[in-house]
């Protein structure tokens, strides 16, 4: 019998961990850093576009930073493609990778309702943080890895197909309170109102769901309109990075593995702009929307394309290192990024100056603190690189 060959670790993917993680790390101490400047350059169109795309849209349509946690999703399927298929290599059973699975996915909930708690007076139950909406999809992933693309992509259709239906076929009901900062309900009529922010069956859920734990106060509406059962949506963006994933393992030829990438990233975007276009359902991240999951799935399958041309086919790589060494330990970084950034930047006022960010002036004072705060975090994440420290879950 000959011996298998082990897979060369596919870089790209890697690189695009790193680069989700980079881009939170530069919300880690000032989260309004792009407002500032903005706000400092008013009549600047880079700016303008600056603060479109580092800023969540109110509701309808998608910027760059909506297409954080879809990425941070997608890149889950793809690594599963080949950790489940390297367990298998070394010999687990099935079982035993099920039961990994399933463990897996019930830290991740833990950990996410853990982080969210941070600066809570008890545990804050909430399940619409990235890691938590993971893991809650993370089992059902799990069993279509390794069944073929026909059967993963005809469940990832038959999850969208059917959260779509639920909605549409719940009768419109009055928005619960809504809090924006222009005060302006974005609110949708005829059909579209079906989808309407906390007037919609994911809202419906929470109200019975989240008030069975423990609260300071009895759950009534999510101020931005973000929902427990947006996992089930955006489960078909993990089951996209699983097929992209796979595709990646298998056998074909790069050009024509690149080609599919490209192909059904660009089918994605165009079908989620479609059915928001002739009001079939509208493009809301908030809510996780079918045409969301389709519009960000296929620009992660784009994204991920791009990267792998440059990198994995191209040979393009001395670039990644820093974002490798985020990518590595995505789930350490992830941690860091929630808890200790508050704390470093104290730290460097007290032995600085409170103003030691601000060289550059007070409207890059924020971005500057997000910048030395992550590198003090990269710094650290290098550190366990070099010692071969890698958090696993």
């Amino acid at each position: 019998m000959e011996p298998v060959q082990k897979k060369q670790r596919l870089t790209s993917l890697d690189t695009y961990r790193g680069l989700v993680l980079a881009l939170l790390c530069l919300e880690a101490t000032r989260w309004d850093w792009v407002h500032v400047a903005a706000h400092a350059y008013p009549e600047s169109r880079f700016w303008a576009f600056m603060e479109h795309h580092f800023s969540h849209v109110a509701w309808v349509g998608c910027s760059l930073w909506d297409l954080v946690q879809p990425s941070f999703m997608f890149v889950v399927g793809v690594a599963m493609a080949y950790s489940y298929a390297k367990r298998q290599r070394e010999g687990d059973s099935y079982t035993k990778m099920l039961g990994h699975a399933s463990r897996r996915a019930l830290v991740l909930i833990i950990l996410g309702v853990f982080l969210r708690s941070s600066d809570a007076a008890q545990t804050y139950w909430t399940f619409e943080d990235v890691i938590t909406q993971i893991g809650l999809g993370y089992v059902a992933l799990f069993l279509l890895w390794g069944r073929g693309f026909k059967a993963q992509l005809g469940a990832a259709g038959g999850i969208l197909l059917a959260y779509w239906l639920l909605f549409a076929l719940t009768p419109i009901g009055d928005p619960a309170g809504w809090k924006w900062e222009d005060e302006t309900p974005h609110l949708f009529s005829g059909f579209l109102a079906h989808w309407n922010i906390n007037a919609n069956p994911a809202h419906y859920f929470d109200l019975g769901f989240l008030n069975l734990f423990p609260r300071e106060e009895a759950f009534t509406f999510h101020p931005e309109g973000y929902n427990t059962l947006n996992f089930i949506p955006s489960l078909a963006v993990m089951i996209f990075g699983l097929c992209a994933g796979e595709l990646l393992r298998s056998e074909r030829v790069p050009k024509q593995k690149l080609l599919i990438l490209l192909s059904c990233g660009a089918a994605g975007i165009l079908a989620g702009w479609l059915l928001h276009i002739f009001g079939l359902c509208p493009l809301v991240k908030k809510t996780w929307t079918p045409a969301f999951s389709l519009f960000s799935g296929g620009w992660c399958l784009v994204i991920l394309g791009g990267l792998y041309w440059l990198i994995d086919m191209r040979g393009i790589k001395r670039w990644t290192f820093p974002l490798v060494v985020m990518g590595m330990n995505s789930i350490a970084l992830y941690v860091m990024i929630w808890l200790i950034p508050g704390w470093i930047d104290a730290t460097l006022q007290t032995h600085l100056d409170s103003g030691y960010a601000g060289f550059f002036g007070p409207a890059f004072e924020p971005l500057m603190q997000n910048l030395i705060v992550g590198l003090i975090l990269w710094s650290i994440c290098w550190w366990m690189y070099r010692r071969g420290i890698f958090l696993r879950i």
